[in-house]
């Protein structure tokens, strides 16, 4: 294992096999470290900021394990490496096995599972005593049977490993569940068969998230915010996507960043950054843990949380890897007061014109083709609100596109 470098010697190796963290490459240059990336040949053309970038290593799209471990090791025979970050979901556990391989710090791939495995994150909260939505894996018959015997419907079929909302079908009846169980099995990709699933009692309710930087075992900086529509209803119909974040000094913060922080601490999270999702059923108003993932969320989730308190959740977490490799500790982080908020679509046009939003609240405004996102920020919670459901309206006439998810994919929240 590297010790712990001295200031200018550190070596940060990021992987990201989509575009994702710039601002976590940038300030980690600021920081005075030495920055690798590690990406994909579909990525190439993509705004990484080159000014901060010691080394890029271009794979294959369809690079697996192996490879990427090959290329952290390739880059370690010139200069120790010090910090190896997964910028994105689908890397998490990949780089957790090359952390293995290299005898890195950081989480490992036993650990790297329970923030990507639904299955296995529902179980360990359950043990630590959250509530979580009735579930059962979809292994065996009678459990099966005897679970949805108990537990009435509606339920979702859900796959263990996929983001946000992408691969989750409704079933109303029994009968539909076996039809999605022999659907799946009749596929030709193991690893899409029904094992790799599990089935969920589906609660009603509006869904939050919690967003944070860990250090040391410690959640050292948060930002709680509720969901306009869920995910998964924007995802299969389509629509404006919404989030804000909440008033601080609501029950609802509160209870939020309390559960947060237990579901951190059991998941063994030591460092780095989370996305966790939580519902309010809307039968007894209790909060049930949804899911967890190791990683900043997307769709513009850290400029919406940044407008609001001061602090950018990719350049929070790159200051704590770049400390931890100096032996160093970056300790609690005070946000500002104040509240943000997005809207966000798919779009019509390539590059949509939103000139006519003047609102002198937009902070940010997207800048991607065949999208539009506006996020806003404002001392008043009241004022956020007012100017999401206005752009909600209005998006919907000026730009709005909707393409029905493809079974196994979707947008990364």
């Amino acid at each position: 294992m590297s010790e712990p470098s001295a200031a200018g010697d550190v070596h940060v190796v990021c992987v990201a096999s989509y575009f994702k963290g710039a601002d976590f490459l940038r300030e980690c240059r600021e920081r005075g470290a030495r920055v690798s990336l590690i990406t994909r040949r579909r990525t190439a053309r993509e705004a990484w900021p080159s000014e901060v970038r010691d080394d890029t290593l271009l794979l294959p799209d369809d690079a697996g394990a192996e490879l990427v471990i090959h290329a952290a090791a390739h880059l370690a025979r010139e200069r120790k490496i010090h910090a190896l970050v997964a910028l994105e979901e689908f890397d998490v556990v990949t780089v957790a096995l090359a952390r293995e391989h290299l005898r890195l710090p950081g989480m490992h791939s036993s650990r790297a599972r329970l923030f990507r495995d639904k299955l296995a994150m529902r179980a360990r909260a359950r043990e630590a005593g959250l509530r979580v939505p009735d579930f059962v894996p979809l292994f065996n018959y009678q459990d099966i049977g005897e679970y949805m015997e108990r537990v009435g419907p509606p339920w979702v079929v859900k796959p263990r490993s996929d983001v946000s909302s992408s691969g989750i079908r409704k079933c109303e009846a029994d009968e539909e569940v076996w039809r999605a169980v022999k659907e799946l099995d009749a596929r030709e990709a193991l690893q899409d068969r029904s094992s790799y699933y599990l089935l969920e009692k589906f609660v009603a309710g509006e869904v939050f998230h919690v967003d944070s930087v860990v250090e040391g075992g410690r959640v050292i900086f948060r930002g709680a915010s509720r969901y306009g529509r869920p995910p998964m209803s924007v995802a299969h119909e389509g629509g404006v996507f919404t989030t804000h974040t909440l008033d601080y000094d609501s029950a609802e913060h509160a209870e939020l960043t309390r559960l947060n922080a237990e579901l951190l601490r059991a998941l063994g999270m030591e460092r780095g950054a989370s996305h966790a999702e939580f519902i309010r059923g809307a039968a007894d108003g209790e909060f049930y843990f949804l899911e967890v993932a190791a990683r900043v969320g997307g769709a513009h989730i850290a400029e919406t949380l940044e407008a609001a308190s001061g602090h950018n959740l990719w350049r929070e977490w790159a200051r704590v890897e770049v400390a931890h490799a100096r032996g160093e500790t970056v300790g609690a982080i005070e946000p500002r007061r104040e509240y943000g908020g997005i809207a966000l679509s798919l779009a019509r046009q390539e590059r949509p014109d939103t000139s006519a939003y003047d609102d002198p609240e937009i902070v940010f405004r997207m800048d991607k083709p065949y999208h539009v996102g506006l996020v806003v920020r404002s001392p008043e919670l009241a004022r956020v609100r007012e100017l999401l459901d206005s752009y909600a309206e209005r998006f919907a006439q000026d730009f709005s596109a909707y393409v029905p998810p493809p079974e196994r994919r979707g947008i990364n929240l």
